[in-house]
C-alpha cells in the first residue's frame, strides 16, 4: 500500500509469535525435566543390591558392595534340625567359588521354631567356630510377614516363595535380580549346579573383556 507520498508503507512485524516463544520454551524445558525424570526412575529401578542391610556386628552396610557377584541369601539358624547339613554345605560352597565371585549371604531368623534364639555376637561365634563360616553375616531379623525387612520383601516379591522355615535360598544374579527360590527340604548340593553356572558365567565374560 502507497502512502500519500507514494512510498510503501511498512506494517509492523507482527508480535505474537514471539510472545509465543517463551511458554514454548518452558514447555520444552519441562518436557526436558520429566524426560530425564522418567529416565532416572527407570535407572534407579530397585533390585537386591540397591537395599541396605545391618551386619552381625550392627554396622549398617550396602548391599552394593555386593553387585557384579552372585549371592545366594539365606535365613539361617542355629538349633534346627537342617542347620548342621546346611552350614556344612554352605560353608564348601564358599570356599570352592568365594569370595570374588560369589557369596552366601547368611541372615538369621528366629521367625521359625525359635531355633535362633541368641544374641548376634553369640550366633556368630558358632557359626565361625562350629562350621569355620567365613561367607558374610547379618543382624538377627525377621524374613516374612509385616516386618520382613525391605531386602528380603524385594526377594520374595520377586520369586513368589515367602520362607515358611529356616534355610530358605534366594538365588540372586551380578545384576541383584533373584534367579530361583528354594526351600529348607532342598539341599545345597542340589542348587550348587545354578549357582557354578552363573559364576561361569561371571568368569568367561571377564576373560572376553580383557
Amino acid at each position: 500500500m502507497l502512502d500519500p507520498e507514494g512510498s510503501v508503507e511498512h506494517q509492523p512485524a507482527s508480535s505474537f509469535p514471539r510472545v509465543l516463544l517463551i511458554p514454548l520454551a518452558m514447555l520444552l524445558a519441562i518436557a526436558a525435566l520429566l524426560l530425564l525424570a522418567f529416565s532416572a526412575t527407570r535407572q534407579k529401578e530397585p533390585d537386591f543390591y540397591t537395599f541396605k542391610v545391618v551386619n552381625i556386628r550392627g554396622k549398617l552396610v550396602s548391599l552394593e558392595k555386593y553387585r557384579g557377584s552372585v549371592s545366594l541369601v539365606v535365613n539361617v539358624a542355629s538349633e534346627c534340625g537342617y542347620t548342621d547339613s546346611h552350614y556344612k554345605a554352605l560353608q564348601q560352597l564358599q570356599r570352592d567359588l568365594g569370595p570374588y565371585h560369589f557369596n552366601v549371604l547368611a541372615f538369621p531368623c528366629n521367625q521359625f521354631g525359635q531355633q535362633e534364639p541368641d544374641t548376634n555376637k553369640e550366633i556368630e561365634n558358632f557359626a565361625r567356630k562350629t562350621y569355620g563360616a567365613s561367607f558374610p553375616m547379618f543382624s538377627k531379623i525377621t524374613v516374612s510377614g509385616a516386618g520382613a525387612i525391605p531386602a528380603f520383601k524385594y526377594l520374595i516379591d520377586s520369586t513368589g516363595e515367602e520362607p515358611t522355615w529356616n534355610f530358605w535360598k534366594y538365588l540372586v544374579d551380578p545384576n541383584g535380580k533373584v534367579v530361583k527360590a528354594w526351600d529348607s527340604t532342598v539341599s545345597v548340593e542340589e542348587i550348587r549346579p545354578h549357582v557354578t553356572e552363573l559364576v561361569r558365567k561371571i568368569i568367561l565374560k571377564k576373560k572376553d573383556e580383557l
